[in-house]
C-alpha cells in the first residue's frame, strides 16, 4: 500500500467574519489536505515544523487525533508557531494577515524515505520560502527519483507579489518536478499574468508538466493534459468559509489516486473517465469544507464517503 507524504507549514488560524472571531483552529494548507485524508483512514504523513509552546502542543494533539503520522515534524524552542487571521468578506474569501516567529535553524529533521508510487502534495509560499527551499527541494528530488507520484499546489498569494521576481524560478522548477499541478485562475494569472487554463497548461507543458486541474472558485474546473480537455460543473452552494476549500479538494484528488492504486508509471495515460470522477469527488470535497467554519472535510462527511467506498468494495 503507498503512503501520502504532505510537506508544508504549519499555523493556528483564527477566522474573522464582520471584524469578529467565529472560529479558531490548526491550519496550512498541507496540514488542511492531511487532516482531509487522515479522517479517510488513509496514510498520510506530514512534514512541517511547530513551536514548544501551548499552541503546538495544541496541533500536534489534533493531528494525531486525525490519523496524521507527526514523525516528521520539526520542534522548536526558539519561537513560536506561526498565527494566521483570515478576514473573510462578503463572499465568504479570506484575507490573511501572518504572524510569523520562526528560528534561526528551520526544519531540522531527518527526511522519511519514500517509495515508488508513494504520493507527495507539495506547495503554497513554503515551498518558495528561502530558508527551508534547499531542504524541500532535496526531499522532492529524492522522492521523484524513487518514483513517487507529486504533486504540486502553487497556493500563490497577492501578499507575495513583491517577492515573485525572486521566487518565480522556484516556482517553475517545483512545476518541472510535478506530475499534477494543481492551482487557481488566481495563482497562475498572479504568477504568469495568464487568464485561463489553456495559456496556463503550454507554460506547464514548457516546463515539464504534463496535468493540470484548473479551479476557478465557483466555476468550471477544467482538466488539461496532452491528450485530454475537458471542464466539470461546480455545483452552486451557499458558502460559510473558503478557508481550506481548495486543500480538500486536492485531498479529493489524492484520495482518488491511493483508492485506485494509481501508479507513478500511468499518470499521464489515465483516461477521462477516470480524472472526470477524481475531480466530482474533489469538488465534493472542497463544497463540504465550505459549508462549514471547519479547514477540512467534517467528520461526518468522511465516515460517509468511507461507508460508500466500503460498500463499493465489499468490504
Amino acid at each position: 500500500m503507498s503512503q501520502i507524504y504532505t510537506i508544508g507549514e504549519t499555523v493556528y488560524d483564527i477566522i474573522f467574519k464582520n471584524n469578529q472571531p467565529v472560529s479558531a483552529k490548526p491550519g496550512g494548507a498541507m496540514l488542511n489536505t492531511s487532516v482531509s485524508l487522515g479522517r479517510l483512514g488513509v496514510p498520510v504523513s506530514f512534514i512541517s515544523e511547530i513551536g514548544e509552546e501551548q499552541v503546538g502542543d495544541l496541533i500536534l494533539d489534533f493531528l494525531k487525533n486525525n490519523n496524521i503520522d507527526t514523525n516528521s515534524i520539526y520542534k522548536f524552542g526558539d519561537g513560536t508557531t506561526a498565527l494566521a487571521l483570515a478576514f473573510l468578506d462578503e463572499s465568504e474569501n479570506a484575507n490573511y494577515t501572518f504572524y510569523k516567529n520562526y528560528p534561526d535553524i528551520r526544519l531540522d529533521i531527518d527526511f522519511p524515505k519514500v517509495n515508488k508510487n508513494d504520493i507527495v502534495l507539495f506547495g503554497s509560499f513554503f515551498a518558495i520560502t528561502h530558508e527551508v527551499r534547499e531542504k524541500l527541494i532535496n526531499f522532492i528530488k529524492a522522492a521523484r527519483n524513487e518514483g513517487t507520484i507529486i504533486i504540486y499546489d502553487p497556493n500563490f498569494r497577492r501578499p507575495h507579489m513583491k517577492d515573485l521576481p525572486e521566487v518565480k524560478k522556484y516556482i517553475l522548477e517545483n512545476i518541472a518536478l510535478s506530475d499534477i499541478v494543481r492551482g487557481s485562475n488566481e495563482d497562475f494569472n498572479l504568477i504568469f499574468n495568464t487568464e485561463n487554463a489553456d495559456d496556463t497548461f503550454q507554460i506547464l507543458k514548457e516546463n515539464n508538466c504534463s496535468n493540470l486541474i484548473y479551479t476557478s472558485a465557483n466555476k468550471n474546473v477544467e482538466f488539461r493534459s496532452d491528450s485530454l480537455h475537458f471542464s466539470i460543473p461546480v455545483p452552486k452552494i451557499l458558502p460559510v468559509s473558503t478557508v481550506g476549500a481548495g486543500d480538500s479538494f486536492n485531498a479529493g484528488i489524492i484520495y482518488s489516486l491511493f483508492k485506485n492504486r494509481i501508479k507513478k508509471s500511468t499518470i499521464n495515460n489515465l483516461s477521462e473517465e477516470f480524472w472526470k470522477k477524481a475531480i466530482k469527488a474533489a469538488i465534493s470535497f472542497g463544497s463540504n469544507v465550505c459549508k462549514i467554519y471547519d479547514n477540512y472535510i467534517s467528520e461526518s462527511f468522511a465516515n460517509n464517503l468511507s461507508r460508500i467506498i466500503h460498500k463499493q468494495l465489499g468490504l
